[in-house]
């Protein structure tokens, strides 16, 4: 059952990553001055969604 969540929280990052990149696509990134930020936090979430699709397989069902 562990395996299957892992699974569902991966699909949910993707959704949730792209829904940012939708809302992103009508800001004025430069002028609003944040795009150092997302650039960040997308990063760090594809680290961890990388980490997790690496552990997945040596998660046990229950």
């Amino acid at each position: 059952m562990r395996k299957f969540r892992v699974d569902a929280v991966i699909g949910d990052i993707d959704k949730a990553m792209s829904k940012l990149r939708d809302a992103m696509s009508g800001l004025q990134v430069r002028t609003a001055g944040f795009r150092k930020e997302h650039d960040e936090l997308a990063r760090q979430v594809a680290n961890y969604k990388v980490d997790l699709e690496d552990v997945a397989p040596y998660i046990k069902n229950d």
